[in-house]
């Protein structure tokens, strides 16, 4: 564990515009959560690019614990909800409270109205539930009775399932799927990885007994990202630039998820839908915050094929002759970002 004085003098406190902010932050993130670093860059890539992410991983793969990493990174609220068959959609909207004294009822905000909002074990609670976070992912809103309720500005959803347990678990609908921006599949890292974790694990416990209450200030306190930061850093994703032979080329791989014939004929069986135009935004956006990330300031084709399964697996729909060939949507993603020539 580093001291005061160490972790004042690093770059994380240091360091002002906002990309640097960034990149700060994500080794900060890559010291908290080893073995990760896809998911670390996915959540910044989600967090620039303003839309929503769905993580699915086994137990005990730390998907949780980044999402909390970064929401202490950051100066906005964060609320977890962690989601049970018993919950209601008033859980997680809110709901009308009738007030005796003044014969009226009065909107009490529900967990959704944060800022970041780690949807835990999503899977876990039925449709009707899923569904109360439709409205606020798609329209950045909440309707309950007759009047409609504005979210923050930055309001940003992340969501985790687990692959394994399907007792006492509902499926995501695609409509649903559709409006997280990313669905992020999380495995477990190499053997390498996990002794320098249980090191780490070590190390911490070790020291917990000199870890006062001064330095755990310092270190979730120190200086996280603000908001005007962020939306610096959005702003600055419209000044990457996506050549016209790449947006052709993203437009091209999108329609191909729909129609695979003219580049693959073989894949044309296995689909029944493919991503929509909001695919092809989505798949816009993050190669650009992507791009962003790495200190560029234009899109390469290595930016669209590193985030292209993340932004279409989930929405592509297949056929029973995939299930029967056992040809799954990442195999199906694969074969297109082989068969797609790139520009």
């Amino acid at each position: 564990m580093s001291t005061v004085s160490e972790i004042a003098t690093t770059s994380w406190f240091l360091e002002t515009s906002p990309h640097a902010r960034f990149v700060a932050l994500r080794e900060h993130l890559g010291q908290q959560i080893l073995g990760q670093p896809a998911l670390i860059e996915r959540l910044l890539v989600a967090l620039l690019a303003d839309g929503h992410m769905l993580i699915e991983g086994a137990p005990g793969l730390a998907k949780t614990t980044a999402v909390k990493a970064l929401a202490e990174s950051l100066a906005a609220s964060n609320h977890r909800i962690q989601f049970t068959p018993d919950l209601l959609p008033g859980d997680v909207t809110g709901t009308d409270v009738f007030e005796p004294e003044s014969s009226s009822f009065r909107f009490e905000p529900g967990p959704i109205f944060h800022n970041l909002v780690l949807a835990d074990e999503i899977n876990r609670a039925p449709a009707k539930v899923q569904s109360a976070l439709l409205e606020a992912m798609a329209e950045r809103q909440v309707t309950v009775g007759r009047h409609s309720h504005a979210l923050p500005d930055l309001f940003m959803v992340v969501a985790t399932q687990n692959p394994i347990e399907q007792e006492g678990t509902y499926s995501l609908p695609e409509a649903q799927l559709d409006r997280f921006l990313m669905y992020v599949r999380v495995e477990p890292p190499p053997a390498e990885v996990e002794r320098e974790v249980l090191r780490l694990v070590g190390a911490r416990e070790a020291r917990a007994s000199d870890f006062n209450a001064v330095e755990q200030s310092v270190v979730l306190q120190g200086k996280p990202i603000e908001q005007s930061v962020i939306s610096q850093a959005r702003a600055s994703l419209r000044e990457v630039h996506l050549a016209p032979m790449l947006e052709d080329y993203i437009v091209q791989l999108v329609v191909a998820t729909r129609d695979p014939a003219p580049f693959a004929e073989p894949l044309a069986k296995y689909v029944e839908w493919g991503a929509s135009t909001r695919g092809t935004l989505a798949l816009d956006r993050c190669s650009r915050a992507r791009a962003w990330l790495e200190g560029r300031d234009y899109v390469t084709p290595e930016d669209v094929h590193a985030i292209a399964p993340d932004v279409l697996r989930h929405r592509v729909l297949l056929s029973y002759a995939a299930r029967a060939d056992g040809v799954s949507s990442d195999d199906y993603v694969a074969e297109l970002l082989r068969a797609v020539p790139l520009p």
